[in-house]
């Protein structure tokens, strides 16, 4: 199967306001965010993506603009990526809806957590989840195993997608980090899942990619390596 990059949105003018900004519309980038995406042309320079799809909201579109603008690549937008629907929580201070009975639960059971008026996070997580599966199958059927294709999302939602392809409960998902502009990057397989990066925010990611050699071995795409890998 395909590699996908999974990249979270730069940052935005709602990260470190203080308040949750979930699916409200017009929250672009902070101008520190638009120096990270400016940067991400040069840290991805010497991938060939085949492929880009993204959340519709505008933190997204924002960050991937000065990448697009130096690829031929039309995005995919796909809603099942976009942010958690935090219903009436959203717009909301962080102080505030800390002292609600919710926060623990998202803290400490978050497969329990249902925002009100909004969705759960195990729903963000099944939805995720098939898109970013149902997106690599095509893209492997379109371009091969080899090909490399990025989404882009929002952190939670990130944070869900791993938790599934390192066999984590959803419950333990809230010790992976995921910063803005940070790079995850999974390669998903017939049998299992690899995940070979996560929360990266330097260096560029040329040596991940698949070697093309033609006398790869049967299992040698789904088999992990015993003893541990030799890297790239």
């Amino acid at each position: 199967m395909a590699t996908v990059i999974l990249l979270r949105h730069a940052r935005s003018t709602a990260n470190g306001a203080g308040v949750l900004a979930g699916r409200t519309p017009g929250v672009g980038l902070h101008e520190v965010g638009a120096g990270q995406a400016t940067e991400l042309v040069a840290r991805l320079a010497d991938v060939p993506l085949v492929g880009v799809v993204t959340s519709p909201l505008q933190r997204c579109q924002d960050t991937l603009r000065p990448l697009l603008g130096d690829r031929d690549v039309e995005p995919i937008i796909e809603p099942r990526l976009a942010e958690v629907d935090y219903g009436a929580w959203t717009g909301r201070s962080l102080t505030d809806l800390a002292k609600e009975d919710l926060w623990s639960v998202v803290q400490q059971h978050p497969s329990a957590a249902v925002f009100p008026e909004g969705e759960g996070l195990a729903q963000v997580q099944t939805r995720a989840v098939e898109a970013i599966r149902e997106h690599d199958r095509r893209i492997t059927a379109e371009h091969g195993a080899d090909a490399v294709w990025l989404a882009c999302s929002h952190g939670d939602v990130i944070k869900a997608i791993l938790a599934d392809a390192l066999c984590t409960h959803l419950d333990g998902f809230q010790r992976i980090v995921v910063d803005p502009a940070s790079l995850s990057v999974v390669r998903y397989t017939a049998l299992r899942p690899f995940v070979i990066r996560v929360n990266d925010n330097n260096g560029d990611l040329s040596a991940l990619l698949p070697a093309e050699r033609a006398d790869k071995k049967v299992g040698e795409e789904t088999d992990a390596v015993i003893g541990g890998s030799t890297g790239p």
